[in-house]
């Protein structure tokens, strides 16, 4: 469907948890945050529902994010049950890859056709820092999990400073060109300051041509991840807040003074 600026909205991102098992430094506090209620959070059913009206109305490409997503009970099932939509023709996730071996076979079997993976640097110390705790070797067994279960393309996600010249970014980038992993680079972002740019290696970032719309864990349809916009897919219902998301989406993102990015799935 074609919002009021001609652009072809057919890509939406479903942030199923604001959990994750990782405190990277610019994305969550050390110490946390408050989580949703449980009540609040849709089920697998509201989820896959939401995805059935979205597209009946032109959504092609699904990708399930965070939060991190492996960390949400019977992943898998959410897995199958999108993929078992027809008109569904790309459906992918990302993920830190701490528990992707564990589930890389379970959702290749459910469906899922590829994957992106959070990468920021190769050196153990350095990722322990960057992650407040990570196990770097955990996302290399994700990874290798990955390309075993037919995963692919599997794309890294590496969020830069200022430059991909940086070195923990000519590192990352050393690794994908030995492993044949596609890389992307991520300028550090703020929502609150409208600091954005485009994804170098990806199509993210450009907003005359934004194609997205974005679902929370909690049910708000948000046609932009740099606006406070919002539709509430439980009280408008599905196909309202979907219509209503498209016909509002901004010509170019702005700022969100709401929002952040463990909860809306950046």
């Amino acid at each position: 469907m074609l919002d009021s600026y001609k652009r072809n909205i057919n890509y939406l991102r479903i942030s199923v948890t604001d959990r994750c098992n990782l405190r990277c430094t610019y994305c969550m506090p050390e110490d946390g945050v408050k989580m949703l209620h449980h009540e609040d959070i849709l089920s697998y059913e509201e989820i896959t529902e939401i995805v059935k009206v979205a597209v009946a109305n032109g959504i092609t490409k699904v990708r399930i994010t965070g939060g991190e997503p492996l960390v949400r009970k019977g992943i898998t099932d959410l897995v199958s049950m999108i993929s078992g939509i027809p008109g569904i023709a790309d459906l992918a996730m990302t993920t830190n890859a701490i528990l992707l071996s564990n589930y890389a076979n379970e959702l290749k079997k459910a469906g899922l056709n590829r994957i992106n993976i959070s990468l920021d640097s190769v050196n153990p110390e350095k990722f322990r820092s960057i992650t407040r705790g990570g196990n770097i070797n955990d996302v290399f067994n994700g990874i290798k999990a990955a390309k075993e279960a037919g995963l692919l393309p599997i794309k890294i996600n590496c969020v830069i400073s200022k430059s991909k010249e940086e070195t923990d970014a000519l590192e990352v980038a050393d690794f994908c060109r030995n492993n044949k992993l596609e890389i992307r680079f991520i300028h550090q972002m703020s929502l609150k300051d409208g600091q954005f740019s485009v994804v170098e290696g990806g199509d993210g970032g450009h907003c005359a041509s934004c194609n997205r719309l974005r679902l929370t864990a909690d049910g708000k349809i948000k046609p932009c991840l740099f606006n406070d916009m919002e539709f509430n897919a439980r009280e408008l219902g599905a196909e309202n807040a979907i219509l209503m998301a498209i016909g509002k989406k901004p010509a170019n993102g702005t700022v969100n003074c709401s929002g952040h990015f463990y909860n809306i799935g950046g």
